[in-house]
């Protein structure tokens, strides 16, 4: 069978994954065939699109807008072959050559070689010689901007970056011949931040997914003695690139990616000294695997950071297996803003899964005596008490602030990773429908009458069909734009005032009318702050129930306030409408039309369940 990249990966998270496998020394010395390491090479890249498709609102707080499963991710699976496939033609202009690429696995450039009775293979989805270079070119779905964040400066002047960019090519500020690094930065803040791309589990991910391919390949030309052929190798990281606009060239309904103000849509990391400085970690690891293939020892270890909990890339069998203790109502992990956890009596702090570790799994496990913050104990006490806490004064004030006609705003976004339409970049949150409910005067909203759905027809750009039909019901001039979580909605109401910006004014007018239907459950000490209150008040919850179970999302405050329910419906959440959209060229004319129809259905019930969360403090804060 051998193993593929991808299971190096796997089985380098911890000594339990391989036993829980049930992988046999004898069976991992085999072939490995296409068709399996291209399901395992699928699932990787599933993986990738989901931690790239997050969005990230103004404040830098996660947005996640859909529930992403496979299929939703399926539907991108097109998209993201295209950005190799970008990515090959972009490495053959930048370096000249000979390139091979291709969108079938099997035809890129494979390396292998087997030690300790055991074969190891991986392919390359970019290889390119030029001038007596090769350079080995692993791309990812991810943007450039998580490796451009990490920078510094000196204390109260101007960030820079760590990379510095030349010819579409990202290098290392340090690892420029003559470039003045202390004239931006303290040389102790550069390798602050440059270490942070050694963590395999955050921003050094896709660097440690490339340093073990370079011990792949390195491997397999020291054995066979070839070690002087080594210094021809550089190593490469293609990402998409955040900067690039797309300028609206099309070639047979196709877009055409042409470089667009000095940008390319795929931009390169050079990572040859960072990877070289990974190998040794890359050796242990390996060493760490064939212990474990020798050992097979399936009892259970600590749980960590390798177990990708809560992430895309958790390890398959945390939840079956490892994780299995963990109570999926009302964890001690359901404690809010609680990134530095608890201070033990010895003085020991405990955070995140450490506190499963300990065996304190349950929300009331915690000792009282460890709780500080407030809104801890109004979780804790909803949980002991069974009953909500509610204040009253906040809500009715925040109510008070609401100028009508309330906009229930919400859209449903396509998040390609490729620019599709004029203007749009990598993973824009695209929008192709919205549904508004227009609630006249404090609770007059009819479910029918006050509802307006606009959707794409097709996959075209329809965007300022989109917004037409949004300023013809929308006054930007008065009134409130009402979401939960609505910086995603003022986040796409921003992006197409720039993209039209015949538009900007009108549209900018209702994005600063935003209003969040969460300041009233949850908080917003600014706002609270202005309406007169102060010292605690500021900092706990409006509303709270041990049902939320530490969670404001919709998925958990609507039950809570109403008995509507997406389970008898045909579009069902997020991820079906995405999927519905991707497909509209698969399907009939007849299936396309019941499809809108669902989709229409379901948008609407998204702001109808505002309207009725709305309606529902509105009754609680008013009782006797």
């Amino acid at each position: 069978m051998a193993i593929s990249k991808t299971r190096f990966l796997n089985y380098s998270r911890c000594p339990r994954y391989v036993a829980l496998e049930g992988v046999k020394k004898e069976a991992l010395s085999g072939e490995l065939s296409y068709a399996l390491y291209k399901e395992e090479e699928y699932q990787n890249e599933i993986s990738e699109l989901y931690q790239a498709m997050i969005d990230v609102d103004e404040d830098d707080h996660v947005v996640d807008k859909t529930e992403v499963v496979n299929r939703q991710l399926e539907a991108m699976l097109p998209y993201y072959k295209r950005v190799e496939f970008e990515a090959g033609k972009i490495v053959s202009r930048m370096f000249g050559g000979t390139t091979i690429y291709a969108q079938e696995t099997q035809d890129q450039v494979k390396y292998e070689f087997c030690l300790g009775g055991i074969r190891y293979l991986c392919y390359v989805d970019v290889y390119n010689e030029s001038a007596g270079d090769i350079h080995i070119v692993e791309v990812k779905a991810t943007t450039s901007k998580k490796y451009t964040d990490l920078a510094s400066g000196y204390r109260k002047g101007k960030k820079h970056s760590i990379f510095k960019k030349k010819n579409n090519l990202y290098r290392l500020k340090g690892e420029i011949s003559g470039y003045p690094l202390e004239s931006e930065m303290p040389l102790e803040s550069y390798e602050r931040e440059r270490q942070k791309l050694f963590d395999r589990y955050k921003v050094g991910e896709y660097i440690h997914d490339l340093a073990v391919q370079r011990f792949f390949i390195e491997s397999e030309y020291k054995l066979k003695h070839q070690e002087d052929k080594l210094s021809k190798f550089h190593y490469y990281l293609a990402v998409l690139n955040q900067n690039y606009i797309f300028d609206g060239t099309y070639e047979d309904n196709e877009p055409v990616y042409h470089e667009y103000h000095g940008e390319e849509l795929i931009t390169l990391f050079q990572l040859d000294q960072v990877t070289l400085e990974y190998l040794p970690l890359i050796e242990k690891e390996n060493e760490g695997i064939l212990k474990a293939i020798a050992n097979m020892d399936t009892k259970p270890c600590l749980l960590g950071v390798s177990c990708g909990y809560k992430a895309q890339n958790c390890c398959k069998y945390f939840q079956s297996v490892c994780g299995k203790c963990i109570p999926l109502k009302n964890s001690s992990l359901s404690y809010v803003n609680n990134p530095f956890g608890f201070v033990t009596d010895e003085g020991k702090r405990l955070k995140g899964l450490e506190l499963i570790n300990a065996g304190y799994l349950h929300l009331l496990d915690i000792p009282e005596r460890w709780i500080t913050k407030k809104n801890h104990k109004i979780q804790r006490e909803c949980v002991v008490s069974h009953r909500p806490f509610i204040q009253k004064e906040k809500i009715k004030k925040a109510l008070a602030c609401l100028e009508y006609p309330i906009y229930h705003l919400d859209f449903e976004t396509f998040p390609c990773p490729l620019p599709r339409f004029k203007g749009e970049w990598p993973y824009i949150q695209s929008p192709f429908e919205f549904s508004l409910h227009i609630e006249s005067s404090p609770g007059v909203c009819d479910q029918y009458k006050d509802n307006i759905v606009f959707l794409a027809r097709t996959k075209k750009d329809e965007r300022e069909d989109l917004i037409r039909e949004l300023l013809k019901h929308i006054d930007p001039d008065q009134g409130t734009l009402l979401a939960q979580n609505v910086a995603f909605e003022k986040g796409r109401i921003k992006e197409l005032a720039m993209i039209f910006p015949e538009y900007k004014e009108s549209l900018m007018k209702i994005y600063n009318r935003g209003f969040d239907l969460l300041w009233l459950l949850n908080n917003n000490k600014e706002l609270y702050e202005k309406l007169g209150f102060h010292g605690e008040d500021l900092e706990t919850f409006n509303f709270y129930d041990e049902n939320l179970s530490g969670s404001f999302s919709i998925k958990k405050t609507l039950p809570v306030f109403s008995k509507l329910s997406y389970k008898d419906l045909v579009v069902q959440n997020g991820t079906d409408a995405i999927v519905c959209y991707a497909n509209y060229d698969k399907m009939s004319t007849e299936e396309r039309k019941e499809k809108q129809e669902a989709l229409r259905i379901y948008c609407a019930q998204d702001t109808w369940a505002m309207v009725e969360i709305l309606n529902a403090l509105r009754k609680i804060v008013n009782e006797v």
